[in-house]
């Protein structure tokens, strides 16, 4: 009984510090998310309501909200708000033109959340990382084998578009225009066909390598 008693109250202190944490860890997540949907423009004229926080430009915006989101993360790294506030610092660094502190980042949440979704999201976060840093044949790779994964969180095809630009970039119109001739025969109403056909057209008009 007395085992019992104690077992019956290590998981109840558990559990209550399991909350807490989550508490926490989701105040500061929103505080991130806060400042990422805050408005953009000039400050509000005199004598008018602030209406919350504002930014003069998107950069300051996505810079302040990439603070954020790495306190949130690394205050509380295991905690589903604390990996998804690392998956935001990730994207956030890729659209403010650095690859190198996105790949940081999502492979932290690699590490986290490997076979889950957003861990699965990093990865191909991570392969943009690469590509954009002019690291090509591993982001060639990391897309070939997330595309092989039919039954993943993924959609494939949005996959092979990435892949096909990613062999654009690096210089392989060949192995691109089958990539992208592949989108246009396998999944014909995909929103990427489009896209996929525009850069198939171009690429015949030019000499290929």
């Amino acid at each position: 009984v007395a085992l019992v008693v104690v077992v019956g109250v290590a998981a109840v202190g558990y559990y209550g510090w399991h909350e807490h944490v989550q508490t926490k860890a989701h105040g500061l997540l929103a505080e991130a998310m806060t400042v990422q949907d805050a408005r953009v423009g000039p400050p509000p004229a005199p004598g008018t309501p602030a209406n919350g926080l504002y930014f003069p430009t998107e950069r300051e915006r996505a810079q302040s909200a990439l603070t954020k989101f790495k306190i949130a993360a690394d205050a509380y790294p295991s905690s589903d708000a604390g990996i998804y506030a690392r998956y935001q610092e990730g994207a956030t660094s890729l659209a403010l033109g650095t690859p190198t502190g996105a790949a940081t980042a999502f492979q932290q949440v690699i590490e986290k959340d490997g076979s889950g979704f957003y861990g699965q999201m990093a990865r191909l976060g991570l392969a943009e990382s690469q590509a954009r840093s002019g690291q090509y044949d591993q982001a060639i790779n990391a897309f070939k084998e997330m595309a092989q994964r039919k039954d993943g969180p993924l959609p494939v095809d949005g996959i092979l578009m990435q892949l096909g630009r990613t062999y654009l970039d690096a210089g392989k119109k060949s192995d691109a225009q089958q990539t992208f001739t592949r989108i246009v025969d396998e999944y014909p109403e995909s929103p990427f066909t489009g896209d996929a056909r525009k850069a198939i057209d171009e690429l015949k008009k030019s000499p290929t390598t």
